[in-house]
């Protein structure tokens, strides 16, 4: 008889059984084998919150066939993702194939190698009922907060919507970014920037006025600043400070899922849910020539920074072989989790540094390449030595007026050789300056004094909202890219470029529940929550307990607001458009129904009329030369059609631009973004150019 190992997902069954080898059985329980009723609560609340669990629908033959194999074996291993779920996903298992839950078959990989695989098996152990309890009220609180306040929401606002514990917060934090962006008072404010040279150089820099006779000063109008101008007419421009120093910059540590997920939406433009699909992947394993199937990167849902001493040893030897000696630090770099981290498993990291980038490139997908080097960069380049920056500060004196200008070179380029983070809003400057001395007299080029205004804070973006999220300490790894994903499917929120903002529905939505559910989308009452689901986790609180504690103000709550909202609805106001209705000349408005946004005659119900959103593109169809349409495929990826669809089936993934080919006329299309070209789609013509030319 062989032994039974039962994972997640076939791409990891293959991948294990690899390395197990023909004495044990592999297979997938595809996720999930039971779960709470969908038609209904499922929680008997007066009863300690004992759930109902029920076989999900579709998967009687499955579970069939892993009780067969199950009885069939002589040893059966839960291998299911080393995480909460993937603990609460071996307990159903082995309630369902009647194991004992005292016998040591909970069998975790932290990376999906021969060393990790066989490291998981010579160490198998019970389950962890607290890792089982706390999803199991995390679940549980998530479904009586949905079932519980999506009738109430149903009843005052519309039918078919819904609320959730973590996606409600988020949702609230867009929402009062937007208001904060709505009652921001620009301010006016002045610079005066003057542009010189060196005696040693003709190459002129640029200094920037900060105040007068050593105190700082602020320009507010023109006025203000026009009569620092005057002072300045004639004036010498002295040199009187040169400050050098040395500025050591550290690297980045390796990536969490939330910093891997900020960062992938920077630097790639990928959204939260596909850089997980993508992580996914490359952590159950891929065919990669000369090692087999093999699991590239560590598991990717962690908030650890927890490097082991064998990864770290394997990184010098690559960076040694690779860069020299001086680009290994003097001792080993140990970066400081969180607090709040669960520290089951190392930081996200190649599980093989030898295993570069570009030695995988022809074995994986477009998205799996960039993720994998993104990581790997990341990780090396955190056990790399500092840069090394020789910085510069000069002050300088015109009349009573001082200026300051300040610059760096780079002396050793240190992790820099490899990897740079990018920031959301890059501000940083490399100014490197001539030889300058004390004394020096400057020749002043040109002084413009220059009006600026106060910004509004930006609207967050994936990154950024992740990054919120994470600081306030709300939902957990496993739980950012099901959240945003969430709450642009249920249109709370819509993406406008990289940005998220509000929909009209999402405003009033949160405004109800900030008015009658305060606690239920307050950050701070959140992030208290989660702390409570992590002491279940750690054994410290009991799980029935922290559901019922939040149940009884919660339920109290709920019958207040039945209570002050009776008899009324919310109205979600409509979008006005400039699309005017053919049929009784108004104009039209914007609507959010099951399948997303329409536009409807206001006029309803004497006038029915009602219409598709689109958008039109620059440009004309290459085959018959009507209007190009922006529209979205099953998936959601946005592409591009003929407006006489399907008389004319002309469709492409390339953007349309309003140039004009040279050699027929025809509309161009840009493939491949900034980095990309410019092709002509008309038949027999071929035509394409760079886009940076």
């Amino acid at each position: 008889m062989s032994d039974l190992v039962i994972v997640e997902s076939p791409a990891k069954a293959k991948t294990i059984k690899k390395y197990l080898g023909d004495n044990y059985e592999v297979v997938a329980s595809m996720g999930h084998v039971r779960d709470l009723p969908k038609s209904k609560i499922g929680v008997d609340i007066e009863n300690g919150f004992a759930p109902t669990y029920i076989d999900i629908k579709g998967k009687e033959e499955l579970i069939s066939r892993l009780k067969k194999m199950s009885y069939d074996s002589e040893n059966v291993y839960l291998a299911t993702d080393p995480d909460r779920e993937g603990e609460a996903i071996s307990w159903h298992l082995a309630n369902m194939l009647g194991l004992d839950m005292n016998i040591k078959n909970r069998v975790e990989f932290n990376e999906i190698t021969k060393q990790g695989v066989r490291k998981g098996m010579e160490n198998p152990r019970t389950i962890d009922i607290d890792l089982v309890n706390a999803q199991q009220a995390r679940r549980i609180l998530d479904r009586i907060v949905g079932y519980k306040l999506s009738p109430f929401l149903w009843k005052k606002v519309r039918r078919g919507l819904s609320a959730g514990r973590v996606q409600s917060v988020a949702v609230r934090l867009i929402v009062d970014r937007e208001d904060e962006i709505r009652e921001f008072v620009s301010q006016e404010y002045w610079s005066i920037d003057a542009k010189v040279t060196a005696p040693s150089s003709r190459k002129a820099f640029h200094t920037k006025f900060v105040g007068i006779d050593g105190k700082k000063v602020e320009l507010k109008t023109k006025e203000e600043t026009d009569a620092v101008l005057k002072k300045l007419e004639n004036a010498e421009f002295s040199v009187t400070k040169v400050k050098k120093s040395i500025h050591k910059k550290s690297p980045y540590a390796p990536f969490t899922t939330s910093t891997m997920q900020q960062e992938a939406s920077r630097r790639l433009g990928f959204q939260t849910r596909r850089t997980m699909k993508a992580a996914q992947e490359l952590y159950e394993g891929i065919d990669i020539p000369k090692y087999g199937t093999i699991g590239l990167i560590t598991y990717m849902r962690t908030d650890s920074l927890r490097i082991s001493t064998e990864a770290r040893d394997a990184a010098y030897k690559f960076i040694k072989e690779t860069y020299g000696d001086k680009y290994i630090p003097s001792k080993p770099r140990i970066y400081k989790s969180k607090s709040n981290a669960q520290d089951a498993h190392e930081a996200i990291r190649p599980t093989m540094p030898e295993i570069t980038p570009d030695y995988i490139k022809g074995s994986v997908t477009a998205d799996q390449y960039k993720l994998y080097k993104l990581v790997w960069e990341r990780f090396i380049a955190s056990q790399m030595e500092n840069a090394l920056l020789d910085t510069v500060s000069i002050d300088i004196k015109a009349n009573d007026c001082d200026f300051k200008a300040t610059g760096y070179s780079v002396s050793f380029d240190g992790f820099t050789v490899l990897y740079e983070e990018t920031k959301d809003e890059n501000t940083e400057e490399n100014t490197v300056l001539p030889a300058i001395s004390e004394g020096d007299i400057l020749k002043l080029k040109s002084i413009d004094g220059n009006q600026h205004f106060t910004q509004p804070p930006a609207r967050y973006t994936e990154a950024s909202l992740i990054k919120a999220l994470e600081e306030n300490e709300i939902g957990r790894p496993s739980t950012y890219a099901p959240t945003i994903t969430t709450i642009i499917q249920r249109l709370y929120v819509e993406r406008d470029g990289k940005q998220l903002k509000p929909t009209s529905l999402g405003e009033v939505i949160t405004g109800l529940m900030k008015e009658q559910f305060n606690n239920v989308v307050d950050v701070k009452f959140t992030a208290g929550m989660e702390k409570n689901l992590d002491d279940v986790e750690l054994g410290k609180k009991d799980w029935v307990k922290t559901l019922n504690d939040f149940y009884k103000d919660f339920s109290k709550t709920l019958k207040e607001a039945e209570t002050n909202m009776e008899g009324k609805r919310v109205k979600v106001p409509d979008e006005e458009t400039d699309v005017i209705c053919e049929e009784c000349g108004r104009n039209m408005v914007i609507k959010i129904g099951r399948f997303g946004k329409f536009l409807a005659c206001p006029g309803f119900p004497e006038c029915k009329n009602t219409k598709k959103i689109v958008q039109e593109t620059p440009g004309e169809c290459p085959v018959c030369g009507k209007k190009i349409l922006q529209k979205k495929s099953k998936k959601g990826k946005k592409y591009f059609g003929c407006e006489s669809n399907p008389s004319c089936s002309f469709m492409t993934w390339n953007v349309p631009t309003a140039q004009r080919c040279p050699k027929c006329n025809s509309t161009l299309f840009q493939k491949g973004g900034k980095s990309g070209k410019y092709v002509c789609e008309k038949a027999g013509c071929g035509f394409e150019k760079a886009v940076k030319e």
